[in-house]
C-alpha cells in the first residue's frame, strides 16, 4: 500500500517505521528538526524498551508539502486531537476519491457517532469539532478507526523508541467490514502488530477512554505516576466515581461497560510507576489533550441528559491547571 503518516511523533513514527520495513511505500509529513533528521539519516528506531541506542534506521520519504508525496491509498492521522483542524488541509491534499483515513489518536474522535444507532446522529461534539467542520469534510465512510495499545518515546528528532509495540484494534467507523479494512489489517499484521477487528470500533474506543479520561488529567494536575494516583484512597475513590458516571453515559448511547472500576484499577496498577501521555506533555510544556479525553464526554452527557458532576469537576480543575500553565487555551 501507498501510505502517508501525518504526525511523525512517537506512535506515528513507530507505525511508519514498521510499515516501511515490511515493504510498503511509506512517506510522512514532517517539519523542523524531524524533517531535517529523517531526510538526512532515515527514521531511527531503538530496540524495544531500550532508549539508549538506535537499533536500525528506516529510510522514508518526508516532506512538509503534501503535494510532493502525492495521493495515497491510506493516510494515518497520528496527531494530538487538538491539532486535527490545523492539519485538515494537509490530510485532504493527500486523499484521492478512494483514499481511506486511519485515525490513530486518543479520546473521542469527530466521527464517533457515525457507527452507532441513527438516533444519536444529532449529537454534536463542539469541544472537538465545532460546527461539524471535520465531519463534513472527513465523514465516517472515509474513516477506519483505531485504538492503539502502543507506547513509545521520541528522545530526539527523528528517533522512535518503542516500549509496548504490538496491539492495535481497527474497525470501520460506520461498522461492518470492507476489502480496504482487510488490506489494512494485513498490512499491520505483516508489520508485526497484533491486530484485532471488533464488531464495533466505538466500543473499543469507549473502553480505553474509560480509564484514560481520569488517569491522564489527574496525573497532569498532580504530577504523580499511576501507582501513586491509585495508591491514594481519596483520589482512587474520586476516579472510581467519575468512571461510574462514564458508565452511565455509555449506557445511554449503547456502549455499556460491565466491569467494576476497581477491576480496571488493578490492571492499571500492573503498569507500575508509569507517566501518562498527558503528564509527559505537561512536563514538556506542550498543550494537553483535554478536549478529546474529557470535554467531549461532557458534550455527550449533556446531549443525553446524564449528570456527571465528578467528570465536570475533573474537567474544570484540569482546564484551570492547563490555562494557568499555558497548556490549554483561555
Amino acid at each position: 500500500m501507498k501510505i502517508a503518516v501525518v504526525g511523525l511523533g512517537a506512535i506515528g513514527g513507530l507505525l511508519a517505521a514498521r510499515l516501511a520495513r515490511s515493504g510498503h511505500d511509506v512517506s510522512a509529513i514532517a517539519r523542523g528538526a524531524t524533517l531535517a533528521a529523517v531526510s538526512k539519516a532515515g527514521l531511527g528506531v531503538c530496540p524495544v524498551g531500550d532508549s539508549e541506542r538506535i537499533d536500525h534506521r528506516v529510510p522514508i520519504r518526508v516532506s512538509d508539502d503534501p503535494a510532493q508525496l502525492g495521493l495515497q491509498d491510506l493516510v494515518i492521522l497520528s496527531v494530538k486531537s487538538q491539532a486535527v483542524l490545523d492539519v485538515l488541509p494537509t490530510v485532504k491534499a493527500l486523499m484521492g476519491p478512494d483514499t481511506r483515513l486511519l485515525s490513530a489518536m486518543n479520546g473521542i474522535p469527530w466521527w464517533f457517532f457515525q457507527g452507532l444507532s441513527p438516533e444519536f446522529n444529532h449529537i454534536d461534539l463542539p469541544s472537538i469539532d465545532p460546527g461539524r467542520t471535520l465531519l463534513k469534510q472527513l465523514p465516517g465512510d472515509r474513516i477506519i478507526g483505531s485504538v492503539t495499545y502502543l507506547s513509545a518515546t521520541t528522545p530526539s528528532a527523528g528517533v522512535v523508541c518503542p516500549i509496548a509495540d504490538k496491539r492495535i484494534i481497527i474497525g470501520e467507523a460506520t461498522g461492518g467490514s470492507s476489502a480496504t479494512l482487510d488490506r489494512v489489517k494485513d498490512a499491520f499484521t505483516d508489520a508485526g502488530f497484533a491486530v484485532e477487528v471488533p464488531d464495533s470500533i466505538q466500543k473499543a474506543i469507549w473502553y480505553k477512554l474509560w480509564g484514560n479520561m481520569t488517569m491522564n488529567p489527574v496525573s497532569a494536575i498532580t504530577g504523580a505516576t499511576g501507582d501513586r494516583i491509585l495508591g491514594d484512597p481519596g483520589v482512587r475513590a474520586f476516579i472510581s466515581q467519575a468512571m461510574r458516571e462514564a458508565q452511565a453515559i455509555g449506557n445511554r448511547i449503547g456502549l455499556p461497560i460491565n466491569e467494576d472500576p476497581e477491576a480496571r484499577h488493578e490492571l492499571t496498577l500492573q503498569l507500575g510507576a508509569f507517566k501518562t501521555s498527558m503528564l509527559q506533555d505537561a512536563e514538556a510544556g506542550k498543550s494537553i489533550e483535554l478536549d478529546a479525553l474529557v470535554a467531549a464526554v461532557l458534550d455527550i452527557a449533556r446531549a443525553v441528559g446524564q449528570e456527571a458532576p465528578s467528570i465536570e469537576a475533573l474537567y474544570g480543575l484540569t482546564r484551570l491547571f492547563g490555562q494557568t500553565h499555558g497548556l490549554y487555551p483561555e
